[in-house]
């Protein structure tokens, strides 16, 4: 149903617990208990809509998980409550690749180990559809977009057009011999 790992979506909704006061007026509210669930607008999903929801929105609700430890000679049980969600505001350059992001803060600032290429920045500035829509997080090195690809994927990249030029050629003469 596209609800997966790296599914995108916003929080629309957290169904608070019945036994917690109603909220306040304070920009900030202590909980006693766990949220009942949290409602979730996905950008993509074939889940059926739920009736009293917006198409798109699905609940989230707690997971436990229990899991063994051993101390020494003891055995201890730790139990964890969480949501099965996680929020994130962040993706590699691979990870980002033939996604189009609504808008998207970028750092291409060089990393301290490693460093970028032209393939990175051309991903990374090619995700949104516009530069208004593009923010640069801090100022980088201008040099980087001078760089010259390295000349084993230059003759890679000549290669596979020729290969594909010959292809061409080979099926025009097949598809004449046929007709």
């Amino acid at each position: 149903m596209d609800i997966t790992n790296g599914a995108r979506g916003t929080v629309v909704n957290i169904v608070l617990n019945p036994d917690e006061p109603p909220l306040g007026e304070s920009s900030i509210t202590t909980l006693k208990h766990l949220p009942q669930c949290v409602l979730v607008k996905l950008n993509c999903t074939r889940a059926a809509c739920l009736d009293g929801l917006d198409d798109g929105v699905i609940l989230i609700f707690l997971a436990k998980s229990s899991m063994q430890i051993t101390l020494g000679k003891k055995v201890k049980t730790v139990t964890r409550f969480q949501y099965p969600i996680t929020a994130t505001y962040c993706f590699t350059d691979y990870c980002s690749q033939g996604q189009t992001i609504p808008h998207v803060v970028i750092d291409i600032a060089s990393p301290p180990s490693g460093k970028l290429s032209l393939f990175n920045l051309y991903v990374v500035l090619s995700r949104s559809s516009g530069q208004e829509t593009v923010r640069l997080l801090q100022d980088f090195d201008d040099d980087i977009f001078l760089e010259v690809h390295k000349l084993e994927l230059t003759l890679e990249d000549e290669w596979l057009d020729a290969l594909d030029k010959t292809m061409k050629l080979w099926w025009q003469r097949l598809s004449q011999v046929d007709s």
